[in-house]
């Protein structure tokens, strides 16, 4: 049978490829068992394509990305690459995509399995049924803004500049996401910024309360990003989404990633504007970096990457029943005791990234039964 779904896997670095691997074998068990084909290129991103293309997003692998359905990214970087001029760095791989494809919208769960509740470094009472959404925007604000850069000033001292911009359309076309997304979940959308101190934090508070006038059937509440990182540690379930900036929503996603025990457990998606026939270019990815320190060496927790993939069949290709299946599995996989080193407790069995993946595919082939 032909494939009909079109999909660019890109490993990277570090552990990258070796939890890939387990997707891989995800893959083939849903063109096998589900009927559902995919035709898949690979490509070379971040050090792994600096190494042999001297460049971290290759000119044919970009092309082949807006060409593609939906992009699943696993993880770039490493110490090797940390020297060197800026533009060569491994993590302008994933900055160079999410521009080129307009990828504006960065959705990251931060759900706690009551398998791993006591994984977390908080309370059980704290996390236990925690189920929240960080929608972070991801083409604008301060990684992107104008000017930027390092200069030598007259005396010798030097300067360095990073600018923050929004424009209303930015923060509208996130906001609508916040609000449908809100919509789906438990209609509460928390807005974070900081309207006290920045301009561009007046500008959102006001671009989302006027913007709520078309969804008054959700809740709106304002917060600051401070006061909303102290939330999340002290009070994390009175959320349903969060809506806030690039820089913001880099810091407190990752903040609310800890709060389920281990960054190896998140996925996330990072999605385009609709066009004309209703589809959206996007791009799959877990939190967590390339782990140089264990790569190599089958100790990495695949789930994360898993979980993406699982987000790519909802988001991208409508396969509800697809991506419940690898949840349900993974969650089954959990609940049966099986555990990689980072999300191990007292009494559970150590496995590794390879048997991880083996136990999930085991499960799916129950599920299926």
């Amino acid at each position: 049978m032909p494939a009909n779904k079109k999909m660019l896997v890109l490993p990277g670095d570090g552990i990258g490829p070796e939890v890939m691997k387990q997707v891989r074998r995800v893959v083939d068990w849903f063109d096998k068992r589900r009927a559902v084909h995919f035709d898949i290129k690979e490509g070379l991103v971040g050090g792994a394509a600096i190494d042999k293309l001297k460049t971290p997003l290759p000119d044919s692998v970009l092309a082949d990305a807006l060409a593609t359905d939906a992009v699943l990214f696993g993880s770039v970087g490493g110490p090797q690459w940390d020297t060197g001029d800026f533009s060569m760095k491994p993590e302008r791989a994933i900055l160079g995509l999410r521009k080129e494809l307009g990828l504006f919208a960065n959705l990251r769960p931060a759900m706690v399995y009551e398998e791993l509740a006591d994984a977390s470094t908080l309370k059980r009472e704290v996390v236990s049924g925690l189920d929240i959404l960080i929608l972070r925007e991801l083409t604008g604000g301060v990684y992107f803004g104008e000017p930027r850069g390092v200069t030598t000033l007259a005396d010798g001292t030097k300067r360095g500049v990073d600018t923050q911009i929004y424009t209303t359309p930015e923060i509208e076309r996130i906001g609508r996401v916040a609000f449908e997304l809100a919509r789906k979940r438990r209609n509460k959308v928390t807005s974070v910024e900081k309207a006290n101190v920045m301009h561009t934090g007046v500008l959102w508070r006001e671009t989302m309360t006027r913007l709520h006038g078309e969804y008054k059937d959700v809740e709106l509440e304002h917060m600051y990003a401070d006061n909303c990182a102290m939330q999340l540690v002290r009070r994390p379930k009175q959320f349903d989404v969060i809506v806030t900036d690039n820089l913001f929503g880099d810091m407190l996603s990752d903040l609310a990633s800890m709060l389920t025990g281990s960054l190896g457990m998140l996925p996330s998606a990072s999605l385009g504007a609709p066009d004309a026939t209703g589809g959206r270019r996007a791009l799959y990815e877990p939190i967590h970096g390339s782990a140089p320190d264990i790569a190599g060496k089958d100790l990495a927790n695949p789930l994360a990457q898993l979980l993406s993939f699982a987000m790519l069949l909802r988001y991208s290709f409508d396969l509800k029943d697809d991506a419940d299946l690898i949840e349900k599995a993974a969650k089954n996989v959990l609940k049966s005791g099986l555990r990689t080193a980072d999300i191990m407790q007292p009494g559970a069995t150590k496995v590794s990234t390879t048997q991880m993946g083996e136990a999930l595919l085991k499960e799916l082939d129950r599920l299926a039964a």
